[in-house]
């Protein structure tokens, strides 16, 4: 049986920190919050992702608030993806009640109430500055994982966007991506199959039925401009981190919009960012709630790509943290890229609960201090298990941790105060203008308008004019009936005539033969 005393030195040396930090709580030994040992988080490492998980109800968003919080105050900005719509709080200052002066009591750190600079982004009708990117930006590789087409899908679509490029035609909204598809099979066809080989009108009418799928899942509002800036994500304020949240309640049952914007995000960010190294703190870190709406519709390519851009924008100095109920939820080459691990109580309810808590459990550093698959169905509202990276990039030992309670307000803003956000964000006047130049459909619906008047003109020119003829005096509507009448009285005998030659010349055929 290991004693407090040895608990303290281990703890005391796991999470020593010579840089800048961040507090999490303190751990816990025995039923004991041990002060004197709090749990700290080196900044350096920041960048080194993380995973925030537990059953609902446990506290595992007001961890996440907690960590943004912390951030912030240390001068780093953040990006919330609000699923469920209570983070907007971080706005709005706490209040102390007699359960956080007691928690706090324990950890031997003061509460205070604070507000942070918060600016509110949307994807939808939410409140906020929309969030855009144009479909070249997205590009055709990222595209058609997301549209999972195959690789002869997959090469007609870098071929139409090779001809635009090529050809000047800005692909903005999918509305231009669907009228160049049609245009290689259509009108374009000849120019499109002369200089980049034939396109399958059955492969394109196969695209444009993905295109309508993500469009139902109101994709079409996520294209377009104005583009969104990912700079804009990099603003401090007296000293602090602006904490940017996307207000995604309105799409929680379109996981295709959302995995589409999450890896926008990532792939703009990895692309635009120069690169950072081991700096003393990340320049930002991104928090996925609900992280589970990505994995569980991705497909294997999808996972492949999600994979390899956590693993390359460490090196941007961008950090990236996932929030989900169930550790599982993460694919393996993911979860084994995260530094950070904050792990509150899971629930054994079935025979596969029992066995998602032993994986979970494997994947946590051996520990004399606890029983770590008994303890995570044990951990109480607020607590969790905690490991992270030192600033040698070794594992901290695993902490039982009490955690801090939130500085900011652990509710949402009102519809007042959310008013008074937005009224006064720089970021909505700037991209909450909707913007619609000429792009690629314009430019082909002119360019098609154009030929058609100019092949008529020619055609024009090279018939030659008929002789003028005097202009016919206008007649009245009884004058144009009696007209009729007498047109279709003279090709009715015209047409007895002509059928009684014919069964003459027939009969006299007949007779010869």
């Amino acid at each position: 049986m290991r004693t407090t005393e040895e608990f303290t030195q281990a703890m005391q040396a796991g999470y020593a920190v010579q840089g800048g930090s961040i507090v999490l709580g303190a751990p816990l030994f025995q039923g004991a919050c041990v002060a004197s040992a709090p749990v700290r988080i080196p900044m350096r490492t920041m960048n080194r992702h993380g995973l925030i998980a537990g059953a609902t109800g446990t506290g595992k968003t007001k961890s996440l608030q907690v960590l943004a919080e912390q951030l912030s105050l240390q001068g780093v900005p953040s990006l919330l993806m609000d699923i469920k719509g209570d983070l907007s709080g971080i706005a709005a200052p706490g209040q102390a009640n007699p359960r956080i002066e007691e928690r706090h009591g324990r950890l031997g750190i003061p509460y205070a109430p604070a507000s942070l600079p918060v600016e509110l982004l949307s994807l939808s009708d939410e409140k906020g500055a929309r969030l855009r990117a144009t479909v070249s930006e997205f590009g055709p590789v990222l595209l058609g994982r997301i549209l999972e087409l195959n690789d002869t899908q997959q090469s007609v679509l870098a071929l139409v966007f090779k001809y635009c490029d090529d050809n000047g035609l800005p692909l903005l909204d999918l509305k231009d991506l669907r009228r160049v598809l049609q245009f290689t099979t259509q009108e374009g066809k000849p120019e499109v199959q002369k200089e980049y080989g034939a396109v399958s009108p059955a492969t394109v009418n196969t695209i444009m039925r993905k295109l309508i799928e993500i469009e139902q899942q109101g994709a079409e509002r996520f294209f377009g401009e104005r583009s969104f800036d990912v700079n804009d994500l990099l603003q401090v304020r007296d000293g602090k981190g602006v904490v940017h949240i996307v207000r995604l309640t309105d799409i929680q049952d379109r996981p295709r919009l959302f995995s589409t914007f999450m890896l926008c995000l990532l792939a703009e960010v990895y692309a635009t960012f120069p690169e950072q190294g081991d700096a003393d703190k990340p320049r930002l870190c991104l928090f996925i709630d609900e992280a589970h709406l990505i994995f569980s519709t991705a497909t294997k390519p999808l996972l492949e790509q999600i994979g390899t851009i956590i693993k390359l924008i460490r090196s941007k100095g961008v950090g990236v943290y996932f929030c989900t109920q169930d550790p599982t939820d993460v694919p393996d080459e993911v979860l084994g890229q995260l530094g950070l691990k904050v792990q509150h109580a899971l629930r054994a309810f079935t025979a596969k609960d029992r066995t998602a808590i032993k994986r979970t459990a494997e994947n946590y550093p051996l520990t004399d201090f606890y029983r770590t698959e008994e303890l995570l169905t044990s951990l109480g509202i607020g607590e969790a298990l905690v490991t992270a990276l030192s600033e040698k990039g070794t594992p901290t030992p695993l902490a039982h941790t009490l955690m801090c309670a939130p500085a900011t307000r652990m509710d949402v803003l009102t519809p007042l105060e959310v008013d008074g956000l937005v009224a006064r964000s720089a970021l909505t006047a700037k991209y909450n203008e909707v913007i619609d130049r000429d792009s690629a459909f314009e430019m082909l619906e002119k360019r098609l308008q154009g030929n058609t008047g100019g092949a008529e003109a020619q055609d024009k020119q090279e018939r030659p004019s008929p002789e003028r003829k005097p202009a016919k005096p206008e007649r009245s509507l009884v004058e144009d009936l009696s007209r009729n009448t007498m047109v279709r009285q003279v090709g009715n005998t015209l047409v007895r005539e002509l059928t009684r030659g014919l069964l003459g010349v027939l009969g006299v055929r007949t007779r010869r033969r």
